[in-house]
């Protein structure tokens, strides 16, 4: 057999594999924590930081706990780290960070109970830590900024007389987290807490929220009794910026900001905000109340050596100008002249000097109106007071300098504003006229006319005219009354008559309208009797043909010229007409043909024609 290797060979090699197994195989395992502070205050926060070095893979943590502390927020971090040193093997570390923001519960000294840590049927467990708990808030620990760090400021050294009065002095607010409401509470703060009477303090109401918001149903902002105040922000729509408070991530949502004024000195109180939310979306929202915290703030008198007169409200930086609408006028025209007052305070509330002048300009009483503009929180504006001057005579006159003391909080010192004295030079017009009429009567100042003044019988009185009227008939007194009222009920007897006349002919019965018939018949028979003694023998039988015709019709409710003997006998028979009956009414009619064309006959065979007629008419059942 032919060997591929020795023996040593082989141990060797796994003596090299062995070294150059990464470090993790080793069964040691660090596992410790450590606490960012060692006393802290009990509305303050705290880091705790559980570490574990090279954790097995069935390694279960159990991070401390206790009724001492409450933990705000946790997080778990891992990262490897590989390091060569000395051309030696590779050494690779797996460290996972379990970090917790705590909170103490109580003032004293507390202990952190350890973490535990369990792996391979073996428990670790870490040192206890202890923390020194004292009553309040002890703030941020030395070395920690919570601004973070800033930039320097490149323009730092660059030379200035004067303080900005826009400068951003917006202190950065540090919340608290109340306890019980850490995921959504509602923070009210201020940008400073220490002022002067009239200086502006800017009021701030935050949502900090670590759940979605819907929508904010309702705020009650806090009374703010001894204060003037400006409305600088008011957002229409929630808009969040990230927050950092103690540690914990938040969104931050501004729901108002206002500028507040206070109008006296000392320790004044802002009572709490409220407001209802709705967090989640759709069908799972939720409504809560908030209540914010309360604030105070502490106003300081304005400083002794104040200008005579000089009102509280008169804080800020403040710029006075004058502008005249022409300083060369003709006599009888109207110049314009306004004080503008602006810069950065109470706009609404500062009183800008009254314009005086010499008692050959007419000064009337001036309108204002303001303009304010807020710029990073700051209220700032103008306010325009505008007069209107009449001159009254020719000359050149001079509006005096305007002076407004005001308080600098900046500077903290009192300032003075002034304008620069103008003068109006008031020529003759084009009449030459160089004073207008003394007279009041006399002056024709548009702002006096008399308007809309009556002349005399320009109304007349007012006056009643009336003309009585006998009352008239009354209308049931009046012929066409009766007529009128019965004419609807003559109106429906005749009506009712015609309809009863058109149903009983309408309902004549067939053997009314025989017997008319074989009346008319009758009638026409004495007609031809009186044509039996004429000359005209063809209109005697012809008219006794159409009286049997006639009558036979009626009888049998059937035509019956042109019917042959034989056809009349039969309908006859079946009429009901006898023998003797059919053969007097066939001898008629023989008779008749006869005497129209055979010559007619003696009287004597007429009347016989006319016996035979008559008896044939009667007795017809």
């Amino acid at each position: 057999m032919r060997r591929t290797g020795s023996a040593r060979g082989v141990v060797l090699a796994v003596l090299a594999l062995l070294a150059t197994m990464p470090a993790w195989a080793n069964d040691d395992i660090d596992f410790y924590q450590t606490a960012d502070r060692t006393e802290v205050g009990s509305d303050d926060t705290f880091r705790l930081t559980v570490v574990v070095v090279d954790p097995p893979s069935d390694a279960q943590v159990k991070l401390p706990e206790s009724e001492d502390f409450e933990v705000l927020s946790s997080s778990r971090g891992s990262q490897r780290s590989i390091s060569l040193s000395g051309g030696g093997p590779a050494v690779i570390q797996d460290v996972t960070r379990y970090v917790l923001v705590m909170r103490a519960t109580r003032a004293g000294r507390l202990k952190i109970p350890p973490a535990e840590l369990t792996a391979r049927g073996k428990t670790y467990r870490t040192q206890p830590v202890e923390i020194a708990v004292r009553t309040g808030r002890l703030g941020a620990p030395s070395g920690q900024s919570s601004r973070g760090s800033q930039l320097p400021d490149p323009f730092a050294n660059t030379p200035s007389t004067r303080p900005d009065p826009l400068a951003d002095e917006l202190e950065e607010d540090e919340p608290t987290i109340p306890r019980g409401d850490s995921d959504l509470f509602l923070r009210a703060s201020l940008d400073r807490d220490d002022v002067y009477v009239g200086e502006q303090v800017t009021l701030s109401l935050y949502i900090y929220s670590r759940v979605d918001l819907s929508s904010v149903d309702s705020v009650t902002m806090p009374k703010l009794e001894g204060f003037w105040t400006e409305e600088v922000e008011s957002p229409t729509q929630l808009s969040g910026e990230q927050k950092i408070v103690d540690g914990v991530p938040y969104r931050a949502y501004l729901l108002r900001r206002r500028a507040i004024f206070p109008v006296r000195p000392g320790a004044l109180s802002i009572t709490p905000a409220e407001a209802d939310i709705t967090t989640g979306f759709l069908f799972a929202g939720h409504r809560v109340h908030r209540v914010s915290n309360a604030l105070k703030v502490k106003v300081k008198a304005l400083p002794p050596g104040a200008p005579a007169g000089m009102s509280n409200a008169h804080v800020g930086n403040w710029r006075l100008s004058m502008d005249v609408s022409q300083t060369r006028v003709e006599l009888g025209q109207p110049v314009t002249v306004k004080v503008i007052l602006e810069g950065v305070g109470n706009v609404k509330n500062v009183t800008p000097p009254k314009l005086t002048g010499p008692a050959a300009l007419k000064i009337y009483d001036p309108t204002t109106t303001d303009k304010v503009a807020p710029q990073r929180n700051r209220v700032q504006g103008r306010r325009v007071v505008e007069y209107l001057v009449m001159p009254q005579r020719t000359g050149t006159f001079t509006l005096p300098a305007l002076e407004f003391p005001y308080f600098d909080p900046r500077l903290e010192s009192y300032e003075v504003a002034r304008t620069d004295p103008v003068t109006i030079t008031v020529e003759a017009g084009a009449g030459g006229v160089s004073a207008l009429p003394a007279s009041p009567s006399q002056v024709a100042d548009a702002a006096n006319e008399q308007k809309n003044v009556l002349t005399a019988g320009g109304l007349r009185p007012v006056r009643y005219q009336a003309r009585f009227v006998a009352p008239s008939e009354p209308p049931w007194r009046r012929a066409f009354f009766v007529p009128a009222v019965l004419a609807p009920v003559g109106l429906l007897l005749g009506l009712a008559l015609i309809g009863g006349v058109r149903g009983r002919l309408a309902t004549r019965t067939e053997a009314d309208r025989g017997r008319q018939q074989a009346k008319a018949a009758r009638r026409r028979l004495a007609e031809a009797e009186k044509l039996q003694g004429g000359a005209n023998v063809g209109a005697f039988y012809g008219e006794v043909e159409k009286a049997l015709h006639g009558f036979l019709e009626a009888r049998l409710g059937m035509p019956v010229g042109g019917l042959t003997r034989e056809v009349l006998a039969e309908r006859l028979t079946h009429a009901g007409a006898d023998a003797e009956r059919r053969s007097r009414v066939l001898f008629v009619l023989e008779a008749c043909d006869i005497g129209r064309y055979g010559g007619g006959g003696n009287p004597a065979e007429r009347q016989k024609v006319m016996d035979a007629a008559a008896a044939a008419m009667e007795g017809w059942a």
